[in-house]
């Protein structure tokens, strides 16, 4: 067995640069060492610790399901000696180094951006870099130390913490409803034309919930039922940015999440149609890496975001 005093803690650190960047040379601009000295590091880990970590080949690098479970140990260790560096120095969370946060790039505008604003400024040290897409991003491929990301979340490795919850409001713009009258079932609405967006597993097809608590001619209505309505599409787009100033321009209705529509309803802008109905309720979370215990630095972002999500909300 290994003895532990054989291993170099720097080493490890390399190793977890290595696997999040998916290559040496990734990892070797995140560390600001030579290529070299990366492969020299790795090197010299698997032969301490007696096991092949990583896989290399002329086009990719692999982790083995040694190198796997070594990450996660790494992971763990590097926390605990953060933790360790922190309680000895007097700070009980530390936040600063490098930070790679990802969203979806209208919630990434609209709430994230603004509350990773605000981490920074109570965390000075901190150097934060927000990256917004709509696609799935790999957190470990990209070096993405947390993830918000919106729905329900694919089986994965990864863990995850519910940062709030969202709805999809059905909107459209008053010349749309001047030209095609609001309407006053679920049945009209299929014949209306809609803002469709791709990226939705059913662009076509919405699942539509009555809220709980609405007035409905003079009664409280508790139906839960998911209904699903058809639609005649008019328009389809890849972003929820783009159905938006679709829908604003008067080429169709929508489902448009509440946090990116609260505002232009507020104002006039958009018109809520069926207000009694909205899309099934969904998680708004934080995903990140499969540690016990997460960075100080993923925590401060985790607490920013809440924040600013309630905030946003109330």
């Amino acid at each position: 067995m290994t003895d532990v005093r054989d291993v170099n803690l720097n080493r490890l650190a390399v190793f977890v640069a290595v696997v999040e960047a998916g290559s040496l040379t990734a990892a070797a601009e995140r560390l600001g060492i030579a290529k070299t000295m990366v492969s020299a590091h790795m090197q010299r880990l698997e032969r301490e610790i007696g096991a092949s970590l990583i896989a290399r080949t002329t086009r990719r690098l692999s982790v083995t399901d040694a190198g796997r479970a070594f990450y996660d140990a790494s992971c763990r260790i590097l926390q605990m000696t953060e933790e360790a560096l922190s309680a000895a120095s007097g700070e009980a969370s530390p936040a600063r180094g490098t930070l790679r946060v990802s969203a979806p790039v209208d919630y990434g505008a609209q709430i994230v951006a603004p509350a990773l604003v605000d981490l920074r400024g109570v965390y000075p040290e901190l150097e934060i870099e927000l990256v917004c897409a709509d696609h799935y991003v790999d957190l470990i491929g990209e070096g993405i130390d947390l993830a918000v990301r919106l729905g329900n979340l694919p089986d994965s490795n990864y863990r995850s913490v519910k940062l709030g919850s969202y709805v999809r409001w059905l909107v459209a713009s008053p010349a749309f409803v001047a030209r095609y009258g609001m309407p006053r079932s679920l049945k009209a609405l299929a014949s209306l034309p809609h803002i469709a967006m791709t990226v939705l597993r059913h662009p076509s097809t919405l699942e539509l919930t009555r809220d709980a608590g609405r007035l409905a001619a003079g009664r409280v209505s508790h139906d839960k039922a998911v209904r699903r309505v058809r639609c005649v599409n008019a328009l389809s787009v890849n972003t929820a940015t783009s159905a938006r100033a679709a829908v604003l321009a008067g080429g169709g209705f929508a489902a448009l999440t509440d946090f990116s529509t609260r505002a232009d309803v507020a104002s006039g802008a958009l018109v809520r149609l069926l207000p009694e109905w909205s899309g099934v309720p969904s998680n708004v979370q934080a995903v990140f890496a499969p540690t016990s215990y997460p960075s100080g630095k993923v925590r401060a972002v985790i607490e920013a975001l809440k924040a600013k999500i309630a905030n946003s909300a109330a």
